[in-house]
């Protein structure tokens, strides 16, 4: 058990890998696509969340 704990956090994988072998060149272009998107996407959500944030703090801040 002491091992287990001692043991690295894995990350967890959000993405399964595709498997690039059989997919042509145009087929990677489009996955590039997608994968830009969720990217994309993503970045969307974090700076959402972080003026959420900003706004929160400033509103909670503490007059001094």
């Amino acid at each position: 058990m002491a091992e287990e704990e001692d043991a690295p956090v894995r990350r967890r994988i959000r993405l399964e890998k595709l498997l690039l072998d059989p997919l042509g060149i145009e087929e990677l272009r489009d996955y590039i696509g997608e994968l830009r998107e969720e990217i994309a996407r993503v970045e969307a959500d974090i700076a959402r969340k972080n003026s959420h944030k900003s706004a929160a703090d400033a509103f909670f801040r503490k007059p001094g």
